[in-house]
């Protein structure tokens, strides 16, 4: 079965930086089945609230990895909205008309409800690409003033309704996370985070359906083989396995 991986960071926490190092990362994954990745920099490099300079550093480095690996590593636009409508639309630009980037990247910054994020979603909807929004349930970790909850990603959502939006970390949502986006069907939900949980996947397809589901692994930060088993291991049939793997990911990065 054909994978596509929508989540991850090859190189997390200024880890191996070098063309080996990341070749290692790639030829893994590779003889697990996996065809391709979305790098999402690495976000948290330089604190929760990175400057010009570094947010620049970030996506340079993720330029870096996809020219080295073109078919097979395709980068996020990683931003900071916190730093003004002016450099969102330059850094946008640079990342995604410039160097070719498939999608924009959110951390925790700022929750998703704030001002600041206006200037993101209108990038977003002109250059035709998706946001990947950072999500966990704040019912737990209780930082929702720059952590966004699933129902923060929601109402993005519904403010947005044009912008297609990826809610990272199945797990770190659960089902509340799954119900607060099952009205919302222009947001779809990555199925990374931590370990698997039983039941939780076939809840999203339940509630959800395949379509707005979509493998990730959070590589380097979680475990390859745990994430993949997740989905594969899931019961839900082959074809909407495909579709969470692979096929939904393609179609959402490249069929634009």
């Amino acid at each position: 079965m054909k994978i596509f991986d929508v989540h991850t960071h090859p190189t997390f926490e200024a880890g191996r930086t070098d063309y080996d190092g990341v070749n290692e990362v790639v030829t893994y994954a590779s003889t697990l089945g996996v065809e391709g990745m979305v790098v999402l920099g690495d976000v948290l490099l330089y604190g929760r609230t990175p400057s010009v300079k570094d947010v620049q550093a970030i996506n340079s480095k993720t330029a870096e990895l996809a020219e080295w690996f073109p078919d097979y590593l395709h980068g996020f636009c990683f931003l900071n909205p916190l730093l003004g409508e002016s450099f969102v639309v330059d850094e946008t630009e640079r990342c995604i008309s410039q160097l070719g980037f498939k999608g924009i990247k959110l951390e925790i910054c700022n929750n998703a409800r704030d001002d600041v994020m206006g200037p993101v979603m209108e990038q977003a909807r002109k250059l035709n690409v998706p946001v990947l929004q950072h999500t966990a349930d704040q019912t737990i970790i209780q930082e929702r003033e720059f952590h966004t909850d699933p129902a923060d990603t929601a109402w993005l959502g519904r403010q947005h309704p044009d912008v297609d939006i990826i809610m990272a970390h199945l797990t770190a949502c659960g089902k509340r996370g799954v119900m607060e986006i099952a009205d919302v069907p222009n947001v779809r939900l990555d199925t990374s985070a931590f370990q698997p949980v039983s039941g939780l996947v076939e809840f999203a397809v339940m509630h959800l359906g395949a379509d707005r589901v979509i493998y990730g692994s959070d590589l380097l930060i979680r475990d390859l083989p745990t994430q993949i088993g997740r989905v594969k291991h899931a019961r839900i049939d082959d074809a909407d396995k495909q579709k969470i793997f692979f096929d939904n990911a393609v179609s959402l990065l490249f069929d634009r």
